[in-house]
């Protein structure tokens, strides 16, 4: 008897175990239990990788419970982007690739037809040529024996790495889409860190410069006084009094090009330079609004990109795959930190001084934009208690995300959410990734991390962005967000009035364009060229794209 009782005792304890297993795991799913995370202290990303976190559904994952059992539940997503990315590409060695469009919003736009076949055309391509094929290795030998016959099976576009991680993207999405107007083969410079950053976009091939390629350890030394620099033989007339192509030229347009550099902007220019198999470029620019200025580019980036301000937009989802350790970053901060709010304001703050910061007057500032464009709550610094009648459960919960070299403003901003109560109820949490103080573009980790904010950044509902910054460039691009920019302050360290404006383009700034009609042959305004060409919110000289009534 006493032996029966235990067996239906030892039953009975099994399947409460084995209800509470299941009880537990649908609370994971439905996002309840995920919830004890709103409490967790900020902390930096090296605390990450020890976190122990609960399972969050992605915000854009649609979970079909009708299939859940004793596993999972399946997610149904897009996870190719309408078609943007190719198939067939291993999920686990790269992460990111299929698992970004559960944490982004859905695309606000489609990806044209032609934009797709183009892209499926290039990988083609790139696969035929890719390096230490027998068409790569043939090119390769008219650089290494310095004479080309005129003929060459597969044309290249050489990458050098320069810069700092915002301008190396925007300058790779720029290089890639010069690479796809004119039928080349884009290759990357691995520089210090591309290969820890960034997954190989195209299928089964690479886009890395091998180490043996001939050129590779001349790449710091050109300049526009290199005798190789097209800028530099049109000075000399050199190109004018040879019939002799060479194998090769450097592209020298970074921000310090001069009037004979900035002739690669120009249609006569660019007939010459189709004809060269080797095209080395180095910039740190985001030179693809002048590119629309181009008339033998016109109709196929016409075609290409009907939207014109979306070409970084896809470019970005298309090209820039954060490896797993990065992926990782990302992950694990928006599960501990962001997951759970009703809302998230992205603030990307990077301050052009010497100094680390904080300063005030930028602090000032921020504070303007945000509560002007009710961005963020008012606070009650009355002595009067605010009295609310809904419970906790019902106030609105409000994550925000500050990336900053400096903690100061974090800091300042989390102070005064701590201090004082919202006006009108709300619950705001202050979060900082990282606080490195001083930018390290050649460190590996700090890189890691500055990619993980960017992408943290891109998933906010709402963002802020300082004025010039390519690192706010990128992350708005990639979240297909039009921020609130903060104008750059005035000399004499005052905040500018208005602080900020919303920006009416999705699109980077091109910082330093050309200013010459390439027919008249003289200065011009190219912001009147094209309609969809104008000048930037925050650089008045600098040239962006716009849709061509300035909203999508």
């Amino acid at each position: 008897m006493a032996f029966y009782k235990a067996s239906v005792l030892s039953l009975l304890l099994s399947g409460i175990f084995l209800l509470g297993i299941r009880w537990n795991s649908f609370l994971h799913d439905q996002g309840i239990l995920s919830g004890i995370s709103r409490d967790l202290p900020s902390d930096s990303l090296k605390n990450l990788g020890k976190a122990k976190l609960f399972d969050v559904k992605p915000p854009n994952a649609t979970v079909n419970y009708e299939e859940y059992g004793s596993h999972q539940p399946v997610v149904q997503k897009d996870e190719l982007l309408g078609g943007l990315l190719p198939s067939g590409i291993d999920e686990k060695s790269c992460l990111s690739r299929h698992e970004s469009v559960l944490y982004h919003k859905e695309l606000r736009y489609k990806p044209s037809s032609y934009l797709i076949s183009r892209l499926r055309n290039y990988e083609a391509l790139h696969k035929q040529c890719e390096p230490h094929t027998e068409l790569y290795n043939r090119s390769v030998e008219f650089i290494k024996s310095g004479q080309y016959n005129g003929s060459a099976d597969c044309s290249y576009l050489v990458w050098i790495s320069y810069s700092g991680l915002g301008n190396r993207m925007l300058t790779l999405a720029s290089g890639f889409l010069y690479a796809l107007l004119t039928n080349r083969v884009l290759l990357v410079d691995p520089g210090f860190n591309m290969a820890g950053l960034f997954c190989e976009p195209f299928p089964g091939v690479s886009w890395l410069i091998p180490p043996d390629f001939p050129l590779i350890n001349q790449f710091s030394t050109f300049n526009q006084k290199s005798p190789h620099s097209y800028g530099y033989m049109v000075k000399n007339d050199i190109i004018g009094n040879s019939s002799i192509l060479p194998p090769f030229i450097y592209l020298h347009l970074a921000h310090d090009y001069d009037d004979q550099d900035k002739l690669f902007f120009c249609d006569q220019e660019q007939s010459f330079l189709r004809k060269i198999p080797w095209l080395v470029m180095k910039t740190d620019n985001y030179f693809v609004p002048s590119l629309f200025l181009i008339p033998t580019f016109e109709q196929e980036l016409g075609n290409l990109f009907p939207e014109k301000e979306t070409v970084f937009y896809f470019l970005s989802r298309y090209l820039f795959h954060p490896t797993n350790s990065v992926w990782g970053l990302v992950k694990r901060y928006y599960q501990a930190y962001l997951a759970q709010a009703d809302e998230k304001l992205g603030i990307q703050i990077r301050v052009l001084e010497t100094g680390t910061g904080p300063y005030k007057y930028v602090l000032d500032q921020i504070l303007n934009c945000t509560m002007t464009e009710n961005l963020l709550p008012q606070i009650n610094q009355s002595s009067e208690p605010t009295i609310l009648n809904q419970s906790t459960k019902q106030r609105k919960t409000i994550a925000v995300l500050i990336t900053s070299l400096s903690p100061g403003y974090s800091e300042e901003f989390r102070k005064m959410y701590w201090e004082n109560p919202t006006v009108t109820g709300e619950i705001v949490s202050v979060y900082q990734p990282s606080q490195e103080e001083h930018q390290h573009s050649e460190n590996l980790l700090h890189e890691r991390k500055a990619l993980a904010e960017m992408y943290l950044l891109s998933l906010s509902d709402k963002l802020v962005t300082s004025g010039w910054s390519t690192f706010g460039y990128v992350a708005q691009s990639l979240g297909g967000l039009k921020p609130w920019v903060l104008y750059k302050p005035d000399q004499n360290r005052t905040a500018p009035n208005p602080p900020c404006g919303k920006a009416t383009s999705l699109e980077p700034c091109f910082h330093a364009p050309p200013y010459y009609d390439c027919k008249k042959k003289t200065a011009t305004d190219t912001s009147k060229i094209v309609p969809h060409v104008r000048h930037c919110e925050d650089v008045s000289w600098g040239l962006k794209l716009f849709d061509q009534n300035g909203e999508l």
